[in-house]
């Protein structure tokens, strides 16, 4: 047994080199922005590319509110996301924003067009922004996910802040020993 070196030998370059998914729009943006990257050396072609590659864990969504927060005083430019956009209803204010992405909930765009605002889709980037001139990339926060809380040092280990798996969250559910101090010892 062993590494079949004839064959192509061990997999060193472990990167996506086209999407898994089988959204025939994703695929033509990907023909797109392949296409753009070959006709010009711009890194912003190159950095889409590579995001639309990505899985959906590893393209998290962006909220209004993160959003405005990142463009404020960038009104002039647009805000690009290779992901989806969300609505915040704790937003009351929001100002008129240039904005591409993938996805808009329904809420969203609504309350970004009425503000005076555009939702541009990729396509329409190209056009306007070839080489990703005036333009903002964002992307949303990766470990926002409810999983990750899940992660790290065993539960019971001392200063473990990591979330249990538990059936429940009674009374009778992990909060005996070693969850405190009358039942033996408390992490």
């Amino acid at each position: 047994m062993g590494i079949d070196l004839v064959a192509g030998g061990k997999s060193k370059k472990t990167k996506r080199t086209a999407p898994k998914s089988n959204d025939i729009y994703i695929k033509l943006l990907v023909k797109l922005y392949r296409f753009l990257i070959r006709r010009t050396d711009s890194k912003f072609n190159a950095m889409v590319l590579k995001r639309l590659f990505m899985s959906r864990t590893n393209r998290p969504p962006l909220r209004l509110s993160r959003l405005i927060a990142h463009m404020k005083n960038k009104e002039d430019k647009i805000a690009v996301l290779v992901g989806t956009v969300t609505d915040d209803p704790r937003v009351h204010d929001v100002p008129p924003l240039k904005v591409t992405a993938l996805r808009f909930t329904e809420t969203a765009r609504a309350r970004i067009e009425n503000a005076g605002g555009e939702c541009l889709t990729f396509d329409q980037l190209a056009l306007r922004a070839p080489m990703g001139q005036n333009t903002v990339l964002l992307r949303g926060c990766r470990n926002a996910r409810e999983a990750v809380r899940h992660f790290g040092p065993a539960p019971g280990v001392p200063h473990s802040q990591t979330k249990p798996y538990v059936r429940s969250k009674g009374r009778k559910f992990e909060r005996a020993r070693g969850r405190r101090n009358s039942r033996g010892f408390r992490v």
